[in-house]
């Protein structure tokens, strides 16, 4: 059964410019950039650089109910425009007195690019110097293929003869292919087209000048290699009657080895992150000194001849349905232009209290360096600080990089938790975190210490943290358990 009725509900609606303005405000330097592009492409009132003569006014940035007609402009016409808010003789628009430090000298700077030979490439070319028949070279390029960028090969050899006749309809058997292995095993780098990390250490060694170190070091890789990883020297000690310095020297061979081949391929083609700072921070006469990149603060205008049309429109005594359409189209484009100008200094203003804030509440980390006086700081006190939701500063936090005398860091970087010392005193994680590595590295490694001892040290050191505490801060900092740590 059908029935009718009146429901109220109070709900908050974000603007498609809201939208927009939280988007821009999340994109770190290059990508803003690349985002202005776009504008720029796509919006033919919007331009770069400065004119001699601006023909809007600022205060229409401020006009909301502007923003509220755009969302409709498709129902007005034409003859509702008020064309006289599009035109100005303003001599000094907003833009002329923003200043810009980012150096024109910069503006053009790029770094070379090279045209590198892939890993995979590489190894092809390799294979050239072998004598192969055309059987023997389609499965050893079939091998090549399926080695990953660690430079292993992590599938068995009967998986790999059926997936050669299923995809490739090259019918072998698993004993051509084996032979064919061998042949990728003496590839450079020493080690790739291993099935596993026992393999790959056993392609090195065995390529390496034989020496009394290097047959003790095989044979330890090749029949003990469990007692190995777990580090247990004292059964290698009994195992093999050798003196404690004779097994280091041995296990520095193994340790000299590279797990990952394909890793150090100096042609591998992978991406390197370019991170552009979004913020430099400097000490000037004991002072810090924030500056937002100049490349977040573009100077833009709205287009002189989108205007001149709108006057030439206004001018006209004939009105016709197609001048009708396109001051329409006019007005979009210049709204759009109008509104995406004031969101950019709107990003600029939002970036530069933000930062700002973080900078004055870690004041004492910035002007001195050290780690272990972060503050504990979470989202909300900065929000609460500048006025803006926690959203915002998150925003900014997770994508944005600034320069410090110490170095280019994450801003997200800055911000912990807290927990109290013995004293009661609120401390930041980090600082914890800090302190318990510096543990770990002035441990003797002979006898590296087990994280319940790691709990009663920072006890001392005035911090109660439990041992669970200490493992998943240990975790986090990538660092092993004890026994991983332990060395000869």
């Amino acid at each position: 059964m059908l029935k009718q009725f009146l429901n109220l509900k109070l709900s908050q609606k974000l603007s498609p410019q809201q939208i927009q303005l939280m988007k821009l405000i999340q994109l770190p330097t290059q990508a803003f950039e690349q985002r202005l592009k776009e504008e720029m492409n796509e919006n033919p009132a919007l331009e770069a650089g400065k004119e001699e003569e601006e023909l809007y006014e600022k205060d229409e940035f401020d006009n909301n109910d502007e923003f509220d007609d755009y969302e409709d402009n498709e129902s007005i016409g034409a003859e509702e425009i008020n064309i006289d808010e599009y035109l100005s003789n303003d001599e000094t628009p907003d833009y002329k007195t923003q200043s810009n430090n980012y150096s024109d000298d910069d503006e053009d700077r790029e770094s070379p690019l090279t045209a590198p030979i892939s890993f995979h490439q590489d190894l092809i070319n390799q294979l050239n110097t072998f004598i192969l028949n055309d059987e023997e070279r389609e499965i050893a390029e079939f091998l090549v293929g399926s080695i990953d960028d660690m430079g292993y090969i992590r599938r068995s050899i009967a998986d790999i003869v059926d997936d050669m006749a299923f995809t490739q309809a090259i019918y072998t058997d698993e004993k051509k292919v084996e032979k064919m292995l061998y042949i990728i095993h003496e590839l450079e780098p020493s080690g790739v087209g291993a099935r596993d990390l026992q393999e790959c250490l056993l392609l090195q060694l065995k390529h390496k000048t034989p020496t009394e170190y290097i047959a003790l070091a095989i044979d330890i890789i090749e029949n003990q290699f469990d007692a190995f990883t777990k580090k247990h020297y004292d059964k290698l000690l009994q195992k093999y009657n050798v003196s404690n310095e004779q097994l280091k020297k041995a296990i520095h061979e193994i340790e000299k080895l590279n797990p990952k081949p394909g890793g150090s391929f100096t042609g591998n083609n992978k991406i390197t992150e370019n991170v552009v700072p979004d913020f430099a921070i400097r000490i000037v006469d004991g002072n810090l000194e924030l500056t937002l990149n100049g490349r977040n603060a573009p100077s833009l205008h709205v287009s002189k001849d989108y205007q001149e049309m709108m006057q030439t429109y206004k001018d006209s005594r004939d009105k016709s349905n197609a001048q009708k359409d396109a001051v329409q189209f006019i007005k979009q484009k210049l709204d759009s232009a109008k509104w995406f100008i004031d969101a950019i200094r709107q990003r600029q203003e939002t970036l530069f209290v933000t930062m700002n804030a973080i900078m004055h509440f870690q004041q004492e980390f910035f002007l001195e360096g050290d780690e272990t006086k972060m503050k504990p700081m979470i989202l909300k006190d900065i929000a609460d600080m500048v006025g803006l939701d926690i959203s915002t500063v998150s925003r900014v936090a997770n994508s944005k990089y600034v320069e410090t005398p110490y170095g280019t860091k994450l801003i997200k970087e800055f911000f912990s938790e807290a927990m109290k010392n013995d004293q009661g005193e609120d401390v930041s994680t980090l600082e914890i975190k800090k302190i318990l590595k510096n543990t770990i590295e002035e441990e003797d490694k002979h006898k590296p210490l087990p994280d319940d001892q790691l709990a009663e040290i920072l006890k001392e050191k005035g911090y109660p943290i439990a041992r669970r505490t200490i493992a998943k801060y240990r975790e986090q900092l990538d660092i092993p358990v004890a026994r991983m740590r332990k060395k000869m």
